[in-house]
């Protein structure tokens, strides 16, 4: 497969790039350009918040990129990999689809961020992240199971943790997501018989001294004083620094009792970025690339970027360069631009370079009030929330959308919220498998996707240098035998096998912990220790 242009990132800055691009070449761009996204959804992250307090159905969110971006053609994958002086990537499309090379002429790079929890000790553990559609029906379920647990004991002490929730973290996310869950669970208890006159606790840990800090000391202090009048509880200046199954100990020496804590928090740089950085010497600003205005990466003609991955240059209306603030409003404006000077260096034309006039900020503190400055001015309650519902749903992509967020926005003003739980089943984290003499466990260069445990039979490992060895029942296919780039060696069943895989977080969890055991020691079954 080989592109023209090759959009790495679903995200706001890369799917408005491919749609501009396809708008521009027509039926053509199928052949020429290349969106590779992690999902076959473009997510409108403002309104995850409202999933998450059960206000929107999660498909109210989403828009099928092959809809959206149309004349382009979508790839769904993980990028592992990415080797720009052979001008190709590897793409993992599945369980049964790895290791696909696409190869390109211009490379976009709009992976945006990852979500990393292992900062606080405990809390990829604990904490519920808030970045995907999936994130926000995990936190929604989490909620109603903890009214469920509550609802059943009657030992006060565990009823009132059951009953704490902590969110972490200031910024929009945060006060948005507060704003949904305090308005939620306060809805919900009513309809459990044995929570009626139960108190609800929540807490927002914000490390800075005002929240929104984006949007400025004067309205963030407001949503303060609105969030606290409701009843919720604001901790300022504060950080957390350990968090377990029952107890979010925090900066100050004090610590809050609570089952379940939410974090908006924890953004990194995407490894693939990270990784392409190192390998080309680039220039990175926390771990976001540095690009000349036009989005182009400096003495890389054909490698651009944009979005929450890149440092954009940018006046403000004082005539100030700084970069652009990693928004969805940016990034949205910096994929049509880059999508229009790609169409110009296909063509052979000048670029231009990334122009945007602010227009403002909006964040939702809880039901009917918000706060909002734009273009300049500041406003709040409900106005603000008004401004806020009419601007995100003009911005919503999809008519079909509008007209759906239309009908549950209005229910919500006559019913109650949906206190439904309706999840797919969890990821198997522990999974049996069965291979006959002759199959092929993993090859060479394959990026490692669990860990394996032989339970009877024999596999025979051949390294690169063509030597092999025989791994009898009870050996474990561990870390020692590949790495963050791939298995430095294949797999193949010797005789009829059975092995047991570790996935999922339980996977990363063993990568983690057996990074610390030394090359040399040998890893004992745990039915042996």
């Amino acid at each position: 497969m080989k592109f023209d242009v090759v959009i790495a990132g679903g995200g706001f800055a890369g799917v408005y790039c491919a749609r501009t691009l396809g708008r521009a070449l027509g039926k053509d761009g199928v052949k020429r350009v290349a969106l590779i996204a992690e999902r076959n959804v473009f997510i409108f992250q403002p309104m995850l918040p409202e999933v998450a307090g059960s206000s929107l159905a999660p498909t109210d969110v989403v828009n099928p990129l092959r809809l959206f971006c149309r004349n382009v053609n979508v790839l769904q994958g993980n990028i592992h990999h990415i080797d720009c002086n052979n001008k190709q990537l590897s793409l993992d499309g599945g369980r049964f689809t790895r290791n696909h090379l696409v190869e390109f002429d211009h490379l976009v790079l709009t992976l945006g961020s990852v979500t990393d929890l292992t900062r606080v000790p405990g809390m990829a553990d604990y904490g519920w992240p808030m970045k995907t559609v999936s994130d926000a029906l995990r936190l929604r379920a989490a909620l109603i199971n903890r009214l469920e647990e509550a609802n059943l004991v009657e030992d006060e002490v565990l009823r009132a943790r059951l009953l704490s929730f902590v969110i972490v973290g200031g910024g929009y996310t945060g006060v948005e997501t507060a704003g949904q869950v305090f308005d939620f669970l306060h809805e919900a208890k009513q309809f459990y018989s044995n929570l009626r006159d139960a108190k609800l606790r929540i807490v927002l840990v914000h490390a800075g001294p005002h929240l929104l800090e984006e949007i400025g000391d004067k309205l963030g202090d407001y949503a303060q004083r609105v969030l606290q009048r409701r009843g919720m509880e604001i901790r300022l200046n504060t950080r957390v620094t350990e968090v377990t199954a029952r107890r979010t100990l925090l900066s100050d020496g004090g610590y809050i009792e609570a089952n379940t804590i939410i974090s908006s928090i924890g953004n990194a740089p995407s490894p693939v970025v990270v990784n392409l950085c190192q390998q080309l010497g680039l220039q990175t600003i926390k771990g976001r690339v540095v690009v000349e205005p036009t989005m182009q990466v400096p003495k890389q003609a054909k490698l651009w970027s944009a979005g929450d991955c890149a440092t954009v240059p940018w006046k403000d209306a004082d005539g100030v360069e700084k970069p652009s603030p990693p928004t969805s409003q940016f990034a949205l404006r910096q994929g049509r631009q880059l999508g229009q000077n790609l169409v110009r260096a296909l063509r052979g034309d000048a670029l231009r370079p990334f122009r945007y006039k602010y227009l403002g900020q909006l964040a939702t503190v809880g039901k009917r009030a918000a706060v909002a400055e734009i273009l300049g001015m500041h406003f709040s309650g409900f106005i603000a929330w008004w401004l806020w519902r009419t601007i995100y749903l003009v911005k919503l992509p999809g008519v079909l959308r509008r007209l759906r967020v239309i009908v549950d926005w209005t229910f919500e003003l006559f019913f109650s919220r949906d206190i439904s739980v309706v999840l797919p089943p969890p990821e198997d984290l522990l999974r049996s498998i069965h291979l006959e003499a002759g199959e092929t466990l993993f090859q060479r260069g394959e990026k490692p996707r669990g860990y394996f445990y032989i339970q009877c039979g024999s596999v025979q490992i051949e390294h690169a240098d063509g030597a092999t060895e025989k791994l009898p029942g009870g050996s474990v296919l561990d870390q020692t035998l590949g790495g963050d780039n791939g298995w430095l060696c294949s797999a193949i069943a010797n005789e009829s096998c059975d092995l047991v895989v570790f996935r999922g977080r339980a996977f990363e969890l063993l990568k983690t912990r057996l990074r610390l055991v030394p090359q040399d020691q040998t890893l004992v079954p745990a039915s042996e220790r």
